[in-house]
């Protein structure tokens, strides 16, 4: 069963900290640029050399990532299952929770699925609903059912009811709903399928699969060490409409892609994000998805460290899903989606509580473990809120404050702050050169024209940065202090040609 006891507002200090953190150093940065500046411009300077150290360590692990990335998705890995024992066993069942989405974004996701190469027939749907939207819906199940309901091996169709206790609505507790029944669906019809026998996967519903995706994650299911102890992270690309989306979304769906590489590259820091996939094993054992949060994403990861006394990790997956960037009918819309989504993301904040109320009561994991667990996630959202404001704003305000005849060390500190940028910003030019590399075929809709847009748009990142990066970290930090909790909000999705 799933560890029981942190819920929202039982811990107050652990939810107020990361705020607190991010306020405290806003608030001690503006007052020393007025008492001591000349201190706040040393400090500026020690991060900027920090953060420069930073993106070079991102951009080595970054090339390093897309290199292997270029060789997983060149490799025949349906090929390779032939030789791998046991592979002939090995059932898939996708969840795919859905909400309010059109037929045809289901339609595309589950063709890409059919067209995989994976037998359909060790393949089972799983399409969650939710009773707040039953009418479109059961209307989707039905055409669903009638143009797939030969092709796999089955498709169940779950109904989340409104209104059931200890639950906030969205994707988590639509997916805790839905693998109970499936785990129902399956000992009644397919008990002959062990559970040793069958991977999982929590997809996104616009989630487009990479042809070889269910055959690779087989592949390393039957591979790799302890399989039941892992989860399987692998690339996410937001594509599926990146060309008929604003400049500032599309730098934020490749700044993620490139985060996760980054991550993927690193698997001892890993957690899972968005559409992965797991051992149906794990998932029963921990009682499926917590069903009173935002992230479930990366808390099922979590819920299966601690019921494991820390023997789970994240296998990093070098293969792409793709899904959709955030839009909206409107320039306007698109952008107030996109900071609704990366607030969604932020409110991983929510981690540090569930962390500090579950170690304690998990003697087995080691302290060491605990700690790198618990500083990696305080300092990767703090840096999320802080960085972009000391490097891009707060880092000028002491000296616009201080004569630049105090001395010879605040004269050149501009010049220092100003080179200290602009290699920093050689990131930029390397993640601008690797997204050309990850776009899908240009739609006959757009412009050829387009593609210098692709490549000019990384300008406006500094100005990315801050809206949609420390903006909605903010906001969810401060939203977690003061007690105001965030609620679930759906992606819209929508495809232009």
């Amino acid at each position: 069963m799933s560890d029981e006891g942190y819920r929202y507002g039982t811990h107050r200090f652990w939810e107020m900290l990361q705020g607190i953190l991010f306020w405290s150093t806003l608030a001690l940065s503006v007052i020393l640029s007025f008492v001591a500046p000349v201190w706040v411009i040393v400090f500026i300077i020690v991060f900027d050399l920090f953060w420069l150290f930073r993106v070079v360590y991102f951009v080595i692990h970054l090339v390093s990532a897309w290199r292997d990335y270029r060789a997983t998705i060149a490799t025949d890995w349906f090929a390779k299952l032939s030789d791998v024992p046991g592979a002939d066993r090995i059932h898939h069942v996708v969840f795919l929770p859905t909400y309010r989405e059109d037929v045809e974004i289901i339609r595309a996701t589950l063709r890409s699925i059919r067209d995989c190469r994976f037998p359909n027939d060790r393949i089972m749907l799983v399409l969650a609903g939710e009773s707040r939207d039953a009418a479109r819906f059961r209307r989707n199940a039905e055409l669903i059912r009638r143009e797939f309901g030969g092709v796999f091996k089955k498709i169940i169709v779950t109904e989340h009811p409104m209104g059931l206790p200890d639950e906030i609505p969205g994707k988590g507790s639509n997916l805790n709903w839905a693998g109970h029944r499936v785990s129902e669906v399956l000992a009644a019809e397919f008990p002959f399928v062990a559970d040793e026998d069958i991977v999982v996967s929590s997809f996104d519903v616009d989630t487009v699969v990479h042809p070889q995706y269910f055959s690779y994650l087989a592949y390393l299911y039957r591979t790799v060490p302890s399989p039941t102890r892992t989860s399987y992270q692998p690339v996410a690309l937001f594509s599926n409409n990146i060309w008929s989306t604003p400049a500032p979304v599309r730098i934020a769906a490749f700044g993620t892609t490139f985060w996760i590489l980054t991550e993927l590259a690193r698997p001892e820091r890993l957690w899972t994000f968005s559409s992965h996939s797991m051992p149906w094993v794990m998932l029963k054992d921990v009682g499926f998805w917590q069903k009173d949060i935002v992230t479930e994403d990366s808390r099922i990861f979590m819920q299966a460290f601690l019921h494991y006394e820390g023997d789970y990790r994240v296998t990093p997956m070098f293969m792409p899903v793709s899904m959709d960037t955030v839009t909206g009918d409107t320039y306007v819309q698109a952008l107030v989606a996109l900071y609704r989504q990366m607030r969604r993301w932020a409110w991983g904040v929510e981690h540090l509580p569930y962390m500090m109320e579950q170690f304690p009561k998990h003697p087995k994991i080691s302290r060491r473990i605990k700690f790198k667990y618990v500083f990696n996630h305080v300092e990767g959202m703090y840096t999320w809120a802080v960085a972009p404001l000391l490097i891009f704003i707060l880092g000028w305000l002491p000296l616009w404050l201080t004569s630049t005849e105090a001395n010879a060390f605040v004269q050149a500190a501009p010049f220092t702050l100003e080179w200290l940028m602009r290699l920093a910003m050689g990131g930029a030019f390397v993640s601008g050169t690797l997204s050309l590399t990850l776009l899908p075929p240009r739609p006959a809709s757009v412009k050829k024209w387009t593609w210098l847009v692709m490549v000019a748009q990384w300008a406006l990142l500094p100005f990315t940065f801050i809206l949609f990066g420390a903006f909605p970290a903010i906001d969810a930090q401060t939203r977690l202090m003061v007690g105001k909790y965030l609620g679930f909000n759906v992606t819209a999705k929508k495809r232009i040609g």
